[in-house]
């Protein structure tokens, strides 16, 4: 066991994806956090495909922050997803957090998406 604490998020993401299936009108929507950016897609899993995705590393985001490892990227990023999704039509999401905490910037980018 190398990296614990990877290993122990491999575990719990293996646990979430038992029970959180995206569709199209309510797609799964999933984050994946590095130490220097945050990413987040929408994916509708009956047909495999990503409907919206976006990241600290897209030019939209990029013109609004500095640095794309911290809450406050992630709160912008959020921001951005919302309007994009709501472009797509899609008022409902099921949020998968990829077995990272909810707490942080993966709890900055969800209560984004809440409150839009």
């Amino acid at each position: 066991m190398k990296n614990k604490k990877k290993i122990a998020r491999l575990r719990r993401k293996k646990g979430i994806r038992k029970d959180i299936f995206g569709t199209s009108e309510k797609p799964r929507l999933t984050v994946f956090r590095s130490a220097k950016h945050i990413y987040a897609q929408a994916i509708d899993d009956e047909t495999g495909k990503t409907l919206v995705s976006l990241s600290t590393l897209t030019s939209e985001v990029k013109k609004e922050i500095t640095y794309g490892g911290n809450i406050k990227a992630a709160e912008v990023t959020g921001k951005i997803l919302t309007k994009k999704l709501q472009e797509k039509g899609i008022k409902k999401i099921v949020f998968d957090r990829n077995g990272y905490l909810f707490h942080g910037r993966v709890k900055a980018l969800a209560d984004q998406i809440k409150l839009s």
